[in-house]
């Protein structure tokens, strides 16, 4: 019991520094000292900074492709050949996104931690996420493929990022765009009605005219 509780306070430590200050930012010592644990526990338990970084992904990731699978299967199964609509696959991937934080720290901190691994030089973990989970990621770009036939494959990778750019960034500043709400215009805005106002305009942009680049291209 003892080495669990150690284990889950690194990690519960970790994860937080890291989606505040960013991966290179902190340092080892920064989490032990916090954790109240030495750096062997650390070494023992982890090996290595990076396998740490993993560690605290895999939290995350583990329960989510595990729930997106099946919710992804139950999709398959009620639309069999047709195509599963973009709204419905979005809302399938922000209810799945929704649920998983509840069982570790927040929305905030797994959005944060998404953001980083977009934004920050980490190779390592970029390899990691394509080894452990590109195929949940795979199978949801084909099931996107299918419902916007019509955009050309380059400019259907280009908006599916753009998507989940806006999403991270929205829910990643969760905090700080509620409190504006609130302040400024006198809404009191939860999560879902956050999510509920954000799938439409993703949808439509994926579903926007082409620019003439694209146009041309294809």
């Amino acid at each position: 019991m003892a080495q669990t509780d150690t284990v889950t306070r690194i990690l519960d430590t970790a994860e937080v520094l890291f989606a505040e200050r960013g991966f290179a930012e902190t340092s080892l010592r920064n989490i032990t000292s916090k954790a109240k644990v030495n750096l062997a526990a650390v070494n023992y338990h982890f090996g290595s900074k990076k396998a740490l970084i993993q560690a605290v992904f895999a939290r995350y990731l583990d329960p989510f492709t595990e729930r997106f699978h099946t919710a992804l299967d139950e999709l398959e199964s009620e639309y069999g050949e047709r195509p599963v609509p973009l709204e419905v696959l979005l809302e399938c991937m922000a209810r799945t996104v929704l649920e998983v934080p509840a069982e570790r720290n927040s929305l905030k901190v797994f959005m944060r931690l998404l953001g980083l691994a977009y934004t920050q030089a980490q190779g390592h973990l970029r390899r990691f996420i394509q080894a452990h989970y590109g195929s949940v990621f795979t199978r949801f770009a084909e099931l996107v493929r299918r419902a916007t036939p019509d955009l050309p494959d380059a400019e259907r990778f280009w908006r599916l990022h753009f998507m989940l750019g806006t999403v991270i960034f929205t829910l990643s500043g969760l905090d700080a765009l509620r409190d504006i709400a609130e302040k400024d215009y006198g809404e009191h805005v939860s999560v879902r009605e956050l999510i509920r106002r954000l799938r439409p305009v993703v949808v439509a942009g994926m579903n926007a005219p082409l620019p003439e680049s694209a146009r041309a291209a294809s």
